[in-house]
């Protein structure tokens, strides 16, 4: 196993005149009890963090020690110091998903994220170059609280509060959709689209209607691990697909499709995320065709498609939703904290949607529906998107240059709002140094379904023209090449 690094974590810096054993040791137990640290995980070792925090190596041993007596890790002989599980979970098997523990790797990223976004106003975290998001000033619209307000004062209060909204999702919403669709080349009625809670419930409605505990799905490699952990703890067992710069490997999907049998696959048509690639023709058909052949659907996520500035055929719209559905949402747009976002399907599949949407939490909020339906009628999201584009394109010539100036090779053409980097260096330590700097990374073992360690890290082209990350970059690899 390889040592973990542990780059969403907020830290704090060592204050002269602490004992420092114990402050190491607090720091790591608050992590460790905020379960921003899963069990299993390798702390650094003894030396690494000797030299990371500029103290001897007896100082981290009795900070070690202390962690053990409260019963927070375990020493390993010759293999170092472990996070220990609380308790032992059960033994679950593939027909028992409910009770199924969570993977916890993913949950300590997604907590650590949360964690990071809302300590950003502190002294500690200076930027995020590894943001998932553009910059909050970026999506900042008057449009947003005008549309709230002419919801409200057109005696629609009573409607959107005292009352569960449609099933399906607010229709004059739905319409707009079906329109934004069309132009797409996408075809889909207001009665084949169903909103959720953002694109992650959508996916997670999809696996639960669509899927049984034990079933194959397929995964990009790289991907974003929030998805594989959603469809883990589904009781699904997802299947790496390396991703090209033309799609998804082919022969791996036919192989997996010939021998695991798969029930769906999670596809990025354009923008793929961390890579930026997106879908050729031939590949998108010769897809449609394995999905056809072997009875599997294809679920294309493309929350951020509307930041593409090239032409992607989209699946959806060559398959015309007969073994394809498409989910996307607003949140890299507009709005992160509206959390609204779509599926469309044929108008079986929306009603198994619609029964497992009820399940879950009955509606969604017809207030923010109402209001995200206005803008799109008035055309703000179009021009939204636009002006996006064009910032977005102004930062990446920056920020690309700034990456190649200090040694990163790209795997891909630059191009939507994140790079694939490759720096070299591991970049779980790297990204352990930099975060003590202030800055926080997304290492390429986050994106990979196995988690193998990796020299990639994703960069987020608008999080990446700060020049004191830049040298803050450089100095932390050429430690790591020293």
């Amino acid at each position: 196993m390889t040592e973990t690094s542990f780059p969403f974590l907020a830290t704090s810096p060592l204050h002269a005149g602490q004992n420092l054993q114990t402050c190491i040791a607090a720091r790591f137990a608050q992590q460790i009890q905020a379960q921003l640290l899963a069990a299993g995980s390798r702390l650094p070792s003894v030396r690494a963090c000797a030299q990371q925090h500029q103290v001897s190596p007896q100082t981290v041993v009795a900070a070690y020690d202390l962690l053990q007596a409260q019963g927070l890790v375990e020493a390993r002989p010759k293999r170092g110091f472990f996070v220990r599980a609380t308790r032992q979970a059960p033994r679950q098997s593939a027909t028992s998903a409910a009770a199924a523990p969570l993977p916890t790797h993913a949950t300590a990223l997604m907590r650590g994220m949360f964690a990071q976004m809302h300590a950003a106003g502190s002294p500690g975290l200076r930027g995020m170059p590894g943001a998932g998001t553009l910059p909050p000033d970026w999506l900042h619209t008057p449009a947003l609280a005008q549309a709230v307000r002419r919801v409200l004062r057109e005696r629609e209060l009573e409607s959107v509060s005292l009352h569960y909204g449609h099933p399906l999702g607010d229709p004059a919403l739905r319409d707009a959709l079906a329109q934004q669709l069309a132009q797409m080349d996408i075809r889909a009625r207001p009665e084949q689209l169903l909103t959720c809670l953002g694109a992650t419930q959508a996916l997670d409605l999809i696996a639960r209607a669509f899927t049984r505990p034990g079933d194959a799905v397929l995964v990009e490699q790289p991907g974003w691990s929030a998805q594989f952990a959603q469809l883990a703890q589904c009781g699904l067992d997802p299947l790496p697909v390396p991703r090209g710069a033309d799609g998804p490997d082919l022969e791996r999907v036919a192989h997996w499709a010939r021998t695991r049998r798969p029930k769906l696959m999670v596809v990025v048509s354009r923008l793929h995320n961390p890579t930026g690639h997106g879908l050729s023709a031939a590949n998108a058909h010769r897809l449609l065709q394995l999905a056809h052949e072997h009875g599997f659907f294809i679920v294309e996520d493309d929350v951020y498609g509307p930041l593409s500035e090239q032409p992607s055929p989209l699946l959806t719209a060559m398959d015309a939703l007969d073994h394809t559905l498409f989910i996307s949402g607003f949140s890299k747009l507009l709005a992160p904290g509206w959390r609204v976002g779509y599926v469309a399907a044929s108008r079986e599949r929306i009603e198994r949607l619609t029964d497992q949407k009820l399940l879950s939490n009955l509606t969604s909020p017809a207030l923010t529906e109402r209001s995200l339906a206005m803008l799109l009628q008035q055309g703000v999201l179009r021009r939204q998107a636009q002006q996006l584009r064009e910032r977005l394109g102004t930062a990446r010539k920056q920020a690309v240059r700034q990456a190649l100036a200090q040694g990163c090779r790209f795997e891909a053409p630059a191009q939507g709002m994140f790079g694939w980097v490759d720096t070299g260096v591991d970049a779980d330590r790297l990204a352990q140094r930099l975060l003590d700097q202030g800055y926080l990374l997304a290492p390429g073992r986050l994106f990979d379904p196995q988690a193998e360690p990796s020299s990639r890290m994703r960069l987020n082209f608008a999080h990446a023209l700060d020049a004191a990350f830049w040298k803050a970059y450089a100095s932390a690899v050429a430690e790591l090449r020293a």
